[in-house]
């Protein structure tokens, strides 16, 4: 069992929010170290998916609709953080108290806003 959830972060998440949440020692990859820069929602979520990461992003709205058809067709992710475009240090900050909070388990397959 994995304690905390990997992240991955969307295109729209501010590599400064990386940075400062790999210096609080969770684990990070962002689209473009993982080369999906330009992909589209769907591909990113996928993507996410095969690498057990949780992503993280600002797109409420295309993502609360891949997670419902996720769940309707059966398919499973490793989580969906929301996050609204607050400065990288109020995030990290929300970030950090979330998956401190819950497990990679609690996370799998969950929408969470914070």
């Amino acid at each position: 069992m994995k304690i905390f959830a990997s992240l991955y972060t969307d295109e729209d998440i501010a590599n400064l929010i990386a940075t400062l949440l790999r210096a609080r020692g969770l684990d990070i990859l962002t689209t473009i170290e993982a080369e999906m820069t330009g992909c589209s929602d769907e591909q990113q979520l996928a993507y996410a998916a095969t690498q057990e990461r949780c992503i993280l992003t600002h797109n409420r709205v295309d993502y609360e609709r891949l997670h419902l058809s996720y769940i309707q067709t059966g398919q499973q992710h490793s989580g969906i953080i929301v996050t609204p475009q607050n400065n990288a240090y109020e995030v990290t900050q929300r970030v950090g108290i979330l998956l401190n909070a819950l497990t990679a388990d609690e996370v799998f397959n969950q929408l969470l806003y914070v």
